[in-house]
């Protein structure tokens, strides 16, 4: 037998069924300074260390890690990859430069101060960007998730997903650690968004929408936004994308909340 039980209308509303979630914090941006930045780079990986930006850029037979002069845009150090791997995301890591590639499942170690290869290592799926928090690399592979590796041995220690409101993040790309939090690109998107290490949880959005104008753009070869690099001395953030003639450093400006 069967009972329906009747529940009042005001226990209903008096109840709450979901948890109360902190808002987002959306940003906009103001441009501080303008560089330049090779139109020929297709931007996979950046970041800023000691003056001198770090860049690596993607394609087969045309992918590269650099170090570039930040002020001219001037390349004073290059190694190019063979041409069978497409280059995406790097970080540093003591004295060493580490480089993932697109489809492959190969990642390159260097050495820092020469480029000169060490080692070869192997992961599973894509790799798309690198970052590091002084104790781990985070990694990004296009997914929702984001892998914690070993510094020194490049071995997975877990992996957290990234959600918006509860919703996963597909195309989380290039990466930076600034302040505690990941910063991402999501690709195709003018969108940087804030993410919470321990949880994965956005805690902001940043739109860059017409950063690059219109005039700067070459139809066919311009590309998406795409590369964050973060001067931790000066508190600057930088940004460019693939194929971009310029790199800007911003300022975030954070926008007011709806009512």
């Amino acid at each position: 037998m069967k009972f329906t039980i009747l529940i009042p209308a005001i226990a209903l509303t008096a109840c709450s069924c979901r948890p109360s979630q902190k808002p987002l914090v959306e940003y906009g941006y103001e441009v501080v300074h303008t560089y330049p930045h090779d139109p020929s780079a297709f931007t996979e990986g950046l970041f800023f260390l000691d003056g001198f930006l770090y860049e690596s850029t993607g394609q087969e037979g045309q992918s590269s890690v650099r170090k570039v002069r930040l002020e001219t845009g001037e390349i004073v150090q290059k190694r190019d990859l063979p041409p069978q791997y497409f280059g995406e995301g790097i970080v540093n890591w003591k004295q060493r430069l580490i480089q993932l590639t697109y489809k492959t499942q190969v990642g390159f170690v260097y050495d820092f101060a020469s480029f000169g290869i060490e080692r070869q290592f192997q992961y599973p799926g894509e790799g798309w960007a690198m970052t590091q928090d002084g104790k781990r690399i985070i990694m990004s592979d296009g997914t929702p998730e984001l892998r914690f590796w070993d510094p020194e041995t490049l071995q997975e220690l877990g992996r957290i997903t990234v959600t918006d409101e509860s919703y996963p993040v597909k195309y989380v790309n290039e990466l930076e650690w600034i302040k505690g939090e990941i910063y991402a690109n999501v690709w195709t998107t003018d969108r940087i968004i804030r993410i919470d290490p321990e949880s994965g949880k956005v805690t902001g959005h940043i739109e860059l929408a017409g950063l690059l104008s219109p005039s700067d753009r070459v139809e066919g070869q311009t590309d998406v936004l795409n590369g964050i690099a973060y001067d931790a001395k000066l508190d600057r953030i930088f940004v460019t994308g693939k194929k971009w003639s310029k790199l800007f450093e911003i300022r975030l400006v954070k926008k007011p909340a709806a009512q």
